[in-house]
């Protein structure tokens, strides 16, 4: 597992699932570890959608058991789990930053273009990506993704901030051949293992405007993509607003909000992840994740 430069989170609530070799923990992110919510309120469990419902009634307690800080597990004795491990929606848009839509050779879009991901392709932070066979043709996309809080039908913009229960880093794994089959790309971006998120959740009142973070993709050490949420062509609020007057969205929901420029796609020649290759992706405030690509296991 990678150590992560964003371990101290300066005040910030970090909420994170991890394993110190038992079962499933929820914890809060500390200068000096993991404290473990699931130990001094045995009641939370390891459900994160449960402590994201109870959230409103239980956040004082829980910053209060994190100043305690009381059984702390150090970070390197520490398996970081995917944050939402089984989410009800993945939803994800497409060309939502201008250098990527350039290099996309497409339009700027008019409208916001939506796909699901599989709930099964949500990976842990530091967990191996797969790539199904050695013709395939894996690739990287560095994302914010929020996590829906309170959610809501036919919001508002204005109303969209006080959905979002907080924001964690992701990588929208995709493999263009299968995503480019078909005008659906659900297929493509959903394969097992293609949905890294984490490494914690930084809750949205500690974030504050989440259009002002930089995000930075390295495949070996190679910087591939560098940007700012600020880039953002459809921002969070309007990406919340949009999808809430076609479904409700809920507790645990998570939303991809868009990759920028320099997918391995858009390169000449192309540059597709192979076996071995270390993959890392890091927003400012957030955090970072980073796996090690491994050929499929069976």
């Amino acid at each position: 597992m990678a150590v992560h430069r964003a371990t101290r989170p300066g005040g910030r609530m970090k909420l994170a699932r991890f394993t110190d070799g038992g079962p499933p923990q929820i914890g809060v992110v500390t200068e000096d570890g993991l404290v473990s919510l699931s130990r001094a309120a045995p009641t939370i469990g390891h459900d994160m959608l449960g402590l994201i419902r109870a959230w409103p009634e239980f956040e004082t307690e829980a910053r209060r058991i994190g100043e305690a800080g009381e059984g702390v597990t150090p970070i390197g004795r520490a398996r970081f789990l995917a944050p939402v491990p089984r989410p009800g929606k993945v939803m994800a848009i497409g060309l939502n930053y201008a250098d990527h839509i350039l290099e996309a050779k497409a339009k700027l879009p008019d409208r916001q273009m939506w796909f699901a991901k599989a709930q099964t392709s949500i990976n842990a932070p530091f967990d191996p990506i797969e790539i199904p066979t050695e013709e395939s043709a894996v690739d990287y996309e560095a994302e914010l993704v929020a996590v829906v809080g309170t959610g809501g039908r036919r919001l508002s913009a204005s109303d969209s901030r006080a959905a979002i229960f907080g924001y964690c880093v992701g990588n929208d794994v995709s493999e263009r051949n299968w995503q480019l089959q078909s005008p659906q790309w659900t297929l493509g971006k959903s394969f097992d293992t293609h949905g890294p998120i984490g490494p914690w959740i930084t809750t949205a009142d500690e974030v504050g405007d989440p259009h002002t973070l930089g995000i930075r993709c390295f495949v070996n050490g190679e910087r591939r993509q560098n940007s700012n949420t600020t880039n953002l062509v459809f921002n969070v609020w309007d990406q919340v607003e949009h999808l809430s007057q076609a479904m409700t969205l809920e507790a645990g929901d998570l939303i991809f909000t868009g990759t920028p420029g320099g997918i391995g796609a858009a390169m000449t020649p192309r540059r597709y992840l192979a076996p071995g290759d270390q993959v890392r992706v890091e927003i400012d405030r957030l955090g970072e994740i980073e796996a090690t690509c491994r050929l499929a296991l069976g």
